[in-house]
């Protein structure tokens, strides 16, 4: 399942962070929405070698059907207030807040990395859970590094409806009502794929 990282023949150089200008809003139901932007950042697959080399990336194990198993991806939590691995991601998340300000309500303040080390590792149909409560909407923004994976996206207990391939600096972001209506995976792949890395931008109490 696993390939050699295959670099876009179009990245620049420089890491930068793009505009915002455009962002692309896709309405789904429920009150739920995505705004996708391809190509975020410039620069993306040399700011995803450096985040395989200086993040802390650990394995974690987790209890499920009575048994442990181990969690398919490498992992890293930044909280409110620790420094992220690269300044490129703190410019991204602080304009993301200023972007997003009035339906935020608050600015994000947390970053989980999650990395893809090969089609053996996922993440299952989830909503990001939300610590103030069912009733809360909140955001969550995604940017991707590496290769391209699926990102899946379905109403809770429904079939899938989006499918959005996300890597080389890509920005999804779930806002509405998305994370309690619907839920999104990136699945298994018997595709030879190579590795990506998903940065995720949170608002306090999201997790």
């Amino acid at each position: 399942m696993a390939t050699a990282f295959q670099p876009s023949l179009f990245d620049a150089p420089e890491i930068t962070v793009g505009a915002l200008d455009g962002l692309r809003r896709v309405p789904l139901s429920r009150g739920a929405w995505i705004d996708v932007l391809p190509g975020w950042f410039s620069g993306a697959d040399e700011l995803f070698a450096q985040l395989v080399r200086d993040v802390p990336w650990r394995a974690e194990r987790r209890e499920m059907y009575d048994r442990v198993v181990d969690v398919p991806r490498l992992v890293c939590t930044y909280a409110v207030g620790e420094t992220l691995p690269h300044e490129r991601l703190a410019e991204a998340r602080d304009l993301l807040s200023r972007h997003y300000a009035d339906e935020l309500g608050e600015p994000f303040v947390t970053a989980g990395c999650c990395y893809y080390r090969d089609g053996h590792d996922s993440v299952a149909w989830h909503g990001d859970r939300i610590g103030r409560g069912r009733t809360h909407d909140t955001m969550v923004a995604i940017v991707s590094f590496g290769a391209p994976r699926k990102l899946l996206l379905r109403p809770k207990g429904g079939s899938v409806e989006q499918t959005h391939w996300l890597g080389h600096g890509d920005l999804l972001v779930m806002g509405g009502s998305c994370q309690r209506t619907w839920e999104h995976a990136v699945p298994k792949t018997s595709r030879p794929v190579g590795p990506r890395i998903s940065v995720q931008f949170r608002p306090r109490n999201v997790f």
